[in-house]
């Protein structure tokens, strides 16, 4: 089977187990270089959401600037694919970006008379559906009369240019009793339903294949 036969019929998907974060999926009769592609895709070939830009406005932590911008572009965020463009895609054609290729988050901690943690809950976003998948990570912590105020940009990316954007935590391929059948199993930062990670992966590869049969077919000309 090549991979343009497995894309046009999906049924050869037989989910084995699934839940909110994990899923391990069947891949019958898929040559290894193609279930390995699709495993790479998986791990850091999925587009998502993540911190590329931070302004600091205030920030008088024990953390560096640089420090503290690294720290928010780990922090995995909530990605929606159905409504947003990867910036070298999207109309705009800007180096800033708009509505449609980035969402700003900010993040206000106040004054505190009290040692405390900042957490990832503290970041607001402009949009519901681009937020920090969960609100309980440690961002900086903070002594009395110490305070941050930073205006964030995430964007569209992929692991493949840095870690951050990638969309899985794990990626495995993994071999059964039988030769054709193989076990793909990934499981999410939690940006992507695992389920749509698969899925958004088949279509890469297949895209991917096709961009290079196309640059073959041109040499050969």
């Amino acid at each position: 089977m090549d991979f343009e036969d497995f894309v046009q019929d999906l049924s050869s998907l037989d989910v084995i187990s699934k839940d909110n974060q994990k899923i391990a999926v069947k891949l019958k009769g898929l040559p290894l270089q193609y279930a390995n592609a699709l495993r790479r895709v998986c791990l850091n070939g999925v587009t998502v959401f993540a911190v590329d830009t931070v302004d600091v406005i205030e920030n008088s932590s024990v953390l560096q600037d640089e420090g503290l911008a690294h720290r928010l572009g780990l922090i995995p965020l909530t990605t929606d694919l159905s409504r947003f463009n990867e910036p070298s895609k999207c109309e705009c054609q800007s180096e800033t970006g708009c509505s449609n290729c980035k969402v700003m988050l900010v993040l206000d901690s106040g004054d505190s008379d009290v040692t405390r943690t900042v957490l990832s809950g503290e970041l607001s976003s402009e949009d519901d559906s681009i937020k920090p998948t969960s609100e309980h990570i440690p961002i900086v912590q903070l002594a009395p009369g110490q305070r941050i105020k930073i205006e964030c940009y995430a964007k569209l990316g992929r692991g493949t240019d840095h870690a951050k954007w990638n969309s899985a935590n794990i990626s495995t391929i993994t071999d059964t009793d039988k030769d054709d059948v193989k076990i793909l199993t990934v499981e999410s930062t939690g940006a992507l339903d695992p389920e749509q990670i698969i899925i958004s992966g088949v279509d890469e590869v297949a895209n991917r294949i096709g961009q290079f049969k196309e640059m073959i077919d041109k040499v050969e000309a």
